[in-house]
């Protein structure tokens, strides 16, 4: 599948959904792709790009932006506090604030920096023990020690277990956001963005059916 049928699907999801196409961010997820699929990406006009590990985001990311300019990095995968600085100095977005901890780090190097990116709270919406995120019982809680932090809570994300129907993971995320006034959604990935789109979904995060599958 290329980027642009990917686009195609995005926008007739949302106007299927009666969205204006304009409020979903399309995240190309380049983790573990080489460099020449991503550049061939790149080369199409595409500069919303996500990276799971900080290391591997600072390996490709500071040449790209030098040759192609204004792109949009998204950190989607857990992050470790101690990388939590060079995150922040690589990143526009990080979607995988889910500790009290990790929260405060931000705040603090937010202080001393004079600059923050957009923050997603990840909520374990499956509850399954191996995975990052808050408990959905723990979230509002956890969304109010973030703003407390003064930090710029965007909204958001969830990553649903592989054997549910994601639409009720993504139907609950939606309903926590909205009672916690966050517009941001950061759900939904190559098997099922279209769902994801139709319960609300701001941000999609498609890599293998952009890329082709990781070698």
């Amino acid at each position: 599948m290329s980027l642009t049928e990917i686009t195609t699907r995005i926008a007739k999801a949302a106007e299927d959904a009666g969205r204006d196409p304009a409020e979903v961010t399309l995240i190309a997820v380049s983790k573990m792709q080489p460099d020449d699929r991503v550049r061939a990406v790149l080369d199409q006009g595409h500069r919303v790009f996500g990276e799971n590990r900080v290391q591997e985001a600072a390996g490709k990311w500071p040449g790209f932006r030098e040759e192609f300019g204004g792109i949009d990095l998204h950190i989607i995968g857990p992050l470790q506090s101690n990388k939590v600085r060079q995150a922040m100095e690589l990143a526009q977005a990080i979607h995988s604030v889910d500790r009290p901890k990790l929260a405060s780090a931000i705040a603090r190097i937010a202080d001393e920096t004079g600059h923050c990116p957009d923050l997603f709270v990840q909520v374990n919406t499956g509850e399954e023990p191996q995975k990052a995120g808050v408990l959905p019982q723990e979230a509002d809680a956890f969304v109010a020690e973030v703003r407390k932090l003064g930090l710029p809570l965007r909204g958001l994300m969830c990553i649903p277990p592989v054997d549910e129907a994601p639409s009720l993971h993504f139907a609950l995320l939606a309903k926590i956001a909205e009672r916690n006034g966050l517009s941001g959604l950061s759900m939904g990935m190559s098997g099922d963005f279209e769902q994801a789109i139709a319960l609300g979904a701001t941000h999609v995060r498609v890599g293998s059916a952009i890329f082709g599958a990781r070698d």
